[in-house]
């Protein structure tokens, strides 16, 4: 047996005792290994739309037990109620778990709601997706969805009706099937932060318009909704010139095109023979029968002697552009002298509108997960609320980073096998990391579902990693500058652009696809030689009714 290293021991043992003093703290309010069974501690919910199981079960590769959700296609809820109800009114609150997506996430919530307490009118064995809570937080990935969700739910003090305020730019669900901790750091009830595996994310203030949507303050007045535009009300900039007259030689009905009476006819053009021919190596099928089938004709092919020549059949001249077109006379357009702007509904005071210095946080009772997932596998583990970050940062230290680094190392090792001694897929998961990053800038927000589709689409296909590049590069620079210039012009080369962009990525989407499957052919053609010229084109057999 080898000696363990000092230095390493030692680690060990601070790291050991550092863990027993974070138990031990005032400042750890609740923690879930899930080392035992749930069973007994966690209630499931008896409602009868969720019929998803819930297991208590290792991670893949570990000996670490976690809250597994088992099937494909259902709806799962479960809640562990706390001791007290936790404040975030005051101080800092940290919340924090891990969860890994062992078989991927494409429709599916991995998240957990922080539940108000029960006195506000639901039950635990009741636990449904109208329960109240006080914050939702964690990963959502479906269709065009894909971000770590930060949403407080708040008590207008106007109204009384709870609006949900969602952050704005989250950032997106790392696109693997490792162990990931997401933290979420309220401070003094002013700001949050979010963080992905330690690594801070997305920073927001909660009394912030560009942070929250809709904003926590309402605004101070809104649009009178009994505002009604007078009929007199004349928005039009432009009118047409109403003394204007259409020129006496502007013919409306003359064609777009005209036939070139210039053109003359080529040399050696085959008048007399026809653009198609029967097959001749083509025979009847034994098994045809005339009276049932009708009678058998060869199929056709492309005549060989027209693709030696100019062309075949009836030769008739080119079109071309008419001069003389001018298409439908409209007047000229001038300035309104009625003109009196775009009509808007005049403000009144917002009856819903209230000030605060802070927000007024309902306080946390329990702790739910209510998803529905296309998705089994979704692992929870280490559900932490503390009052002090470090003790967030000991718990990853300690539960999380030894995981992932496991697996991690695993992953680079099935890359590396993948890719063999180039080194190809190793290179391609930095790119995707990167670009995964260009998609979480917030001016791009706007564009995220598009990148991130052009994006899944190259990880799908990894051959595709350049184009995928370039189709994400040509999308960012383009808003760049349209942010930069601005004007009409710059925003429809924008639009021409990422259009563009992503038709380029879907183009290399389907050409793939083609070669994988006619490679044979790609191989027979050019085998052929460049000289020889192609075979001519077949078609299926006809058939003729008598």
């Amino acid at each position: 047996m080898k000696a363990v290293p000092f230095g390493l021991a030692a680690a060990l043992l601070v790291l050991c005792v550092s863990i027993v003093q974070l138990r031990a703290s005032d400042d750890e309010i609740f923690y879930e290994s899930f080392d035992e069974s749930f069973e007994g501690r966690w209630i499931v919910s008896e409602k009868d739309d969720y019929q998803g199981v819930w297991k208590h079960s290792k991670s893949e590769g570990h000996d670490d037990y976690g809250l597994l959700v088992s099937e494909k296609a259902r709806k799962y809820a479960i809640v562990k109620e706390l001791d007290e109800p936790v404040s975030l009114k005051d101080g800092t609150v940290v919340l924090q778990f891990e969860t890994r997506l062992q078989n991927g996430l494409e429709c599916g919530g991995a998240y957990l709601k922080y539940l108000r307490p029960q006195d506000v009118g639901w039950k635990a064995k009741e636990f449904n997706n109208e329960s109240p809570y006080s914050i939702m937080f964690g990963p959502d990935k479906c269709g065009a969805t894909n971000k770590v969700h930060f949403i407080l739910k708040h008590k207008n003090p106007e109204t009384g009706e709870y609006v949900e305020h969602h952050l704005k730019n989250p950032p997106s669900v790392p696109a693997d099937k490792l162990s990931h901790v997401y933290t979420a750091i309220l401070e003094s009830g002013d700001d949050v932060r979010i963080l992905i595996d330690g690594s801070e994310k997305k920073k927001g203030s909660f009394l912030s318009e560009d942070d929250f949507e809709p904003p926590l303050i309402p605004a101070k007045t809104i649009p009178d909704p009994d505002d009604k535009k007078p009929e007199d009300w004349d928005e039009r900039a432009k009118i047409p010139d109403p003394d204007a007259v259409k020129p006496d030689d502007w013919d409306e009905d003359a064609p777009v095109e005209i036939e070139d009476v210039e053109a003359e006819k080529p040399e050696g053009w085959l008048d007399d023979e026809p653009e198609e021919i029967d097959d001749p190596e083509a025979t009847k099928p034994e098994d045809w029968d005339d009276e049932e089938d009708g009678e058998w004709e060869a199929p056709k092919i492309d005549n060989p002697k027209c693709e030696a020549g100019p062309g075949c059949g009836e030769w008739k001249r080119p079109m071309k552009r008419n001069p003389a077109y001018k298409g439908k006379w409209h007047a000229p357009e001038i300035d309104n002298p009625n003109y009196k702007g775009i009509w808007k509904p005049r403000q009144i005071p917002n009856p819903s509108y209230f000030e605060i210095g802070k927000p007024d946080f309902d306080p946390v009772a329990a702790i739910g997960i209510e998803i529905w997932t296309m998705q089994d596998g979704i692992l929870f583990d280490n559900i932490l609320i503390a009052k002090d970050e470090k003790i967030a940062s000991a718990y990853r230290d300690a539960k999380w980073k030894p995981k992932f680094e496991v697996e991690k190392e695993k992953e680079k090792a099935e890359e590396a096998a993948a890719a063999g001694p180039d080194g190809l897929a190793e290179y391609q998961k930095k790119v995707f990391d990167v670009l995964y990053k260009i998609a979480d800038i917030p001016f791009l927000s706007q564009y995220k579902s598009k990148i991130l589709d052009v994006i899944e689409k190259g990880e799908k296909q990894p051959n595709l990693t350049i184009g995928i590049i370039v189709s994400v590069l040509v999308v960012f620079f383009t808003i760049l500058l349209r942010i930069v210039f601005g004007g009409k012009k710059t925003k429809q080369l924008a639009k021409k652009e990422e259009t563009s962009a992503v038709a380029a990525a879907e183009s290399s989407n389907d050409q793939s696809g083609s070669g994988e499957k006619e490679g044979g052919e790609e191989k027979e053609v050019a085998g052929a030689g460049a000289g020889a010229a192609a075979p001519p084109r077949r078609r299926s057999g006809a058939r003729r009714d008598n």
